[in-house]
């Protein structure tokens, strides 16, 4: 049995545990159905009085838990959400208390016990693989507010004290790609691709580095395949796995197996520079190659071969959440933000980007804020051939339809992405 089976099968046993001891405190909670747990947990949002009050009276303290540090891109770009948080709120030093480097295990709930004894009074996690542990500790301190980022247990779990988060990153995934695609399309139009950057379909072959094939993941890699699609029709994307939300190496290995595939634009969903670090030594070395980061700006490794980098602005959340529960005011169960609220963002511009490339994202940009335009909208896309026009099979919230209108309704059902829909023209190279 491979390592990823038997994680899947722990993660399941654990869910299944949590949501018994959900049951335990809410003793019709069995017979919900998922549709009506997660409309319960919209209508009864969190009471945050506790937290009012240790403001009030000095005494709030605020528990953060990382599975990185500031040498890990997802987690510096939460630190710094942090720490404008505490600028924008008022906040001291010594309220809130940081925990490093925390593995995806029972040392998260470990550690989240701690901050609980240590007084935190809203304790929050990072990694989604933190959550199972967040709600273990969350059950045993009901008057302790616990908020798992990225995770889907807050509408489900049974417990009135857990928070989730995320922010509609696949919003600048998808302005990101239309950025390479802008690329690409110049690229065409300058006659710098190979043979070897074609598939025997015509098709032009573009990459991107995963780290697990999770709806977080997935979800992302398709706005930005759409949103390169948008520029340039004939394109085929491969995706390729590492298992790891943080491995230089193996994210570099990746990149360059894409590259060695004729992938002539890497993007990523993955925590380190690895990969444009590749990208750029293979543009140095003659190939002619781009990139798309995440998390944070990419120029510093990659100064002519990184585009663009997709940003959370996770201050944004922090700073609401936080602030939220400091006036004593109802926190909603999910909580997300996107260009409408300022939650995320493409990085500045490459030198190699092409000409109109900051003009088109503009446009795309102001659709999306308007509702004029919506990243999974289903007429773009088909499985199977087929266009799809209802999905109700989503993992762990089977039956709650996601399409209607036209479109996947991305984190508006919970936070965290829920679109794990494996469209036409995208290739896992390794999920298994």
């Amino acid at each position: 049995m491979g390592k990823k089976l038997i994680a899947l099968l722990l993660a399941l046993v654990l869910v299944f545990a949590l949501a018994a001891c959900g049951a335990e405190q809410n003793d019709d909670s069995a017979d919900k159905t998922v549709a009506e747990k997660v409309e319960e947990a919209a209508e009864n949002p969190v009471d945050t009085s506790k937290v009012k009050e240790a403001a009030d009276n000095g005494t709030l303290k605020i528990g953060v838990i990382l599975v990185g540090d500031e040498n890990e891109g997802y987690t510096y770009a939460h630190i710094e959400g942090i720490e404008e948080a505490k600028a924008n709120l008022g906040l001291t030093n010594d309220q809130v208390i940081y925990k490093y480097s925390i593995p995806e295990d029972e040392t998260c709930y470990d550690t989240a016990v701690d901050l609980a004894e240590q007084g935190c009074q809203m304790i929050f996690s990072n990694s989604f693989s933190h959550e199972s542990y967040m709600v273990q500790a969350a059950e045993e301190y009901p008057d302790i507010i616990f908020l798992p980022a990225t995770g889907n247990m807050a509408a489900t779990c049974g417990l009135d004290n857990v928070v989730n988060y995320f922010t509609s990153i696949y919003q600048s995934r998808y302005v990101s790609g239309v950025v390479a695609g802008m690329k690409l399309a110049e690229m065409i139009e300058n006659n710098e691709l190979t043979d070897a950057n074609y598939n025997d379909d015509g098709t032009i072959k573009i990459g991107y580095v995963g780290a697990y094939p999770y709806a977080e993941v997935v979800s992302g890699y398709t706005a930005f395949f759409l949103g390169v699609q948008s520029i340039v029709e004939n394109v085929a994307m491969e995706v390729s796995y590492t298992s790891s939300w943080f491995d230089i190496t193996a994210e570099a290995e990746a990149a360059n197996t894409l590259m060695s595939r004729g992938c002539c634009i890497i993007s990523q969903h993955a925590d380190s520079t690895g990969a444009p670090s590749a990208v750029q030594a293979a543009q140095d070395a003659g190939s002619n190659v781009y990139c798309v980061g995440y998390n944070v700006d990419m120029l510093s490794v990659a100064p002519t071969a990184a585009l663009t980098s997709a940003q959370n602005c996770w201050g944004v959340l922090y700073t609401n959440m936080i602030g939220t529960a400091m006036k004593g005011e109802d926190l909603a169960k999910n909580n997300t933000v996107g260009f409408n609220e300022d939650g995320v963002k493409i990085s500045a511009l490459g030198p190699s980007c092409a000409a109109g490339t900051a003009e088109k994202v503009a446009e795309v940009e102001a659709a999306i804020k308007n509702g004029s335009f919506n990243v999974f909208d289903t007429s773009t896309f088909t499985v199977g051939g087929e266009t799809v026009d209802s999905y109700t099979n989503c993992y762990g919230f089977d039956g709650i339809e996601t399409i209607w209108d036209g479109y996947f309704h991305e984190s508006e059902i919970i936070s965290a992405p829920l679109f794990e829909l494996r469209i036409d023209g995208i290739t896992e190279l390794n999920n298994n």
